[in-house]
């Protein structure tokens, strides 16, 4: 126990509204062992989300990790895999993740970003669109 001191089992500013203004309109702060030691070895982290107007969380996975959300102040569309506010106020959601250190996979990244790219005619069959709508997104 050398060395632990009360900081390592507090985070501060989860109460703080934060900045959204970005290109999704969105700002996510991660609490995990990174932040609070003490959770080491625990299998639990948490994040809070604050949404702008017609803000943005992308799509994402979090690998065997499961996630539980909830929304803090007033009310958004909240998706199997993604967050948006439809609203025209402030949104805060508070998650609740199964690992001390959940990674996230944004969708696009991996289906558009890929390092070896995915064939777009294999991407138009699995999104149903044409090819059109993948040159669209792609760009």
């Amino acid at each position: 126990m050398d060395g632990v001191k009360a900081e390592d089992f507090f985070a501060y500013g989860l109460d703080k509204l934060d900045k959204t203004i970005n290109k999704l309109g969105s700002n996510v702060r991660a609490v995990n062992v990174n932040t609070i030691p003490g959770l080491n070895t625990l299998g639990i982290s948490m994040a809070r989300i604050d949404f702008g107007r017609r803000g943005l969380n992308l799509s994402h996975t979090h690998p065997r990790t499961t996630e539980i959300l909830t929304h803090a102040r007033r009310r958004a569309l909240c998706l199997v895999d993604f967050q948006f506010n439809r609203g025209h106020t402030r949104v805060v959601a508070i998650i609740a993740l199964s690992s001390q250190n959940a990674s996230t996979i944004t969708i696009a990244n991996a289906v558009f970003g890929s390092k070896t790219p995915i064939y777009d005619e294999v991407l138009a069959k699995a999104f149903r669109v044409d090819q059109k709508t993948i040159d669209r997104l792609q760009a």
